[in-house]
């Protein structure tokens, strides 16, 4: 089946990852690895990440709730510090850009799907960046955040395609496999290069 569009997730694709950011801080911390990621997960739809990137609680409510659901997990970690850091660690990746640039050259529609929030720095990078996409879809400002279906039927609508016509991109396998059971074709995000190796196949021109 023909790829007539490619979605992208931001973090950890086309941007650098902020697992990299978790881990560096849980270092400092002497705190687990993956300690802060595994509880942003396990407190799911209702947690105060997912309710911060769906847009329903402001920046400064996200840091109370934040700080308080994992000291309930007997961790103690500051939100405030997490996103200073996030904001200023998390850089265009040149390789993923002259990709999504390519794609467009050959005629195939591309997206960007980012589980984001509104703030400051996020606003700029997402500024930045809103330009190289024929499509752009951040949750905080759709009320929808993946691994939600409708996220993903979002992007496919607006791009114009179904989704076995289209590709999808991330670092997170929560994340693809919602996508891989709407009949998208998944590719993991884990190695940059590997990655855009595998897309080169599926599109079938070079990106790398």
């Amino acid at each position: 089946m023909s790829i007539l569009a490619v979605i992208f997730d931001l973090g950890g694709v086309v941007l650098d990852s902020p697992l990299e950011v978790f881990l560096q801080y849980e270092r400092e911390l002497g705190i687990t690895p993956h300690t802060v990621n595994r509880n942003i997960v396990a407190a799911g739809h209702a947690g105060a990440w997912s309710r911060l990137e769906r847009g329903e609680v402001s920046m400064k409510d996200f840091y109370l709730a934040f700080d308080a659901e994992l000291a309930a997990a007997g961790i103690a970690v500051s939100g405030e510090a997490i996103m200073r850091r996030l904001a200023s660690a998390t850089d265009v990746r040149p390789a993923a850009l002259a990709a999504v640039r390519a794609l467009r050259k050959s005629g195939r529609k591309v997206a960007a799907l980012t589980n984001n929030w509104v703030n400051e720095d996020q606003s700029s990078k997402m500024d930045v960046l809103r330009s190289e996409f024929d499509v752009f879809i951040e949750s905080t400002r759709v009320g929808l955040r993946k691994p939600d279906p409708r996220i993903y039927q979002l992007a496919c609508s607006q791009l114009g395609v179904e989704p076995h016509q289209a590709a999808f991109l991330d670092d997170i396998g929560l994340n693809l496999k919602a996508a891989r059971a709407l009949g998208m074709t998944t590719i993991k995000v884990e190695s940059l290069p590997v990655a855009l190796a595998e897309l080169s196949r599926v599109v079938g021109i070079a990106l790398t």
